[in-house]
């Protein structure tokens, strides 16, 4: 997720002079380097890289596994600007936890993009913690709306937008990976069938975005009375397509509230 914010930021226009990033390989940080003009320290050569990553930053995003947040925090400590504004993206952890490990001036804000951050068409989620000024709340939104779409939440909710927006891109490609299959089981080559499905699925979204009408709207213009499209959409339903949809999320939010409470 790190990296698709990143990408997502640069071509948005941000100075890539002014990113500095810490990752675990010397491999990956020559990598960002040479290959987007960041600063970059590996921790595998140097064990204050993500000290120094942090020191005189006035934003500083982390993320890193849910696992690991606490232990980072940790680490910068000392290293971090006293008003920093420290941004997670972690799943599961609560900005308290943050907190307790960052000086008693730091502000944390919650947040929960998606991986289309790389094009530009993320949803990003963020719950800011009780010490986020309405600057640094700004600041945080101005930072993902270079990426997407933003939408501030209670921190309560923040969790469970995380199994739509967060998980949803996976989703999507798994539906579009089942129906592909579909597809070449009809006898349409590997090629065809993802041309297909794939450019389907985007003149759906493009579609959608472009119209006033809501889904349920569209897809009732595409299936005509007792046509192929009512027989297919029948057999769909026939599966609890909404109950399945509801099960998903919910055992996605249960496994985030599993995180909080330190089942990792």
């Amino acid at each position: 997720m790190g990296s698709a914010i990143l990408s997502g930021l640069l071509k948005a226009g941000f100075d890539a002079s002014r990113v500095t990033v810490s990752t675990r390989s010397q491999v990956s940080a020559t990598n960002l380097i040479d290959t987007l003009g960041v600063n970059a320290f590996a921790v595998e050569t140097n064990e204050r890289a993500n000290a120094m990553a942090v020191n005189n930053a006035d934003v500083v995003l982390v993320a890193v596994k849910p696992a690991y947040v606490a232990e980072v925090l940790a680490e910068v400590n000392t290293a971090l600007n006293p008003n920093a504004l420290v941004i997670s993206v972690a799943a599961g952890i609560t900005t308290t936890t943050m907190q307790a490990q960052l000086p008693a001036t730091a502000a944390v804000i919650r947040s929960m993009p998606n991986t289309p951050a790389i094009v530009g068409r993320a949803v990003t989620g963020i719950a800011p913690g009780a010490r986020a000024s309405a600057d640094q709340i700004k600041t945080a939104t101005e930072l993902f709306e270079t990426v997407g779409k933003v939408i501030r939440l209670e921190e309560s909710m923040i969790d469970s937008l995380g199994t739509v927006s967060g998980s949803g891109p996976a989703y999507v490609f798994y539906l579009i990976e089942e129906f592909t299959k579909a597809a070449e089981a009809l006898g349409f080559s590997s090629p065809d069938a993802s041309l297909m499905v794939g450019e389907t699925f985007l003149g759906a979204a493009e579609l959608l975005a472009a119209s006033k009408k809501s889904p349920a709207e569209l897809r009732r213009q595409v299936t005509s009375p007792n046509g192929t499209t009512m027989r297919a959409i029948a057999r769909m339903q026939q599966t609890d397509l909404e109950g399945m949809f509801i099960e998903a999320t919910n055992a996605a939010l249960a496994r985030s509230r599993e995180i909080a409470a330190g089942t990792l």
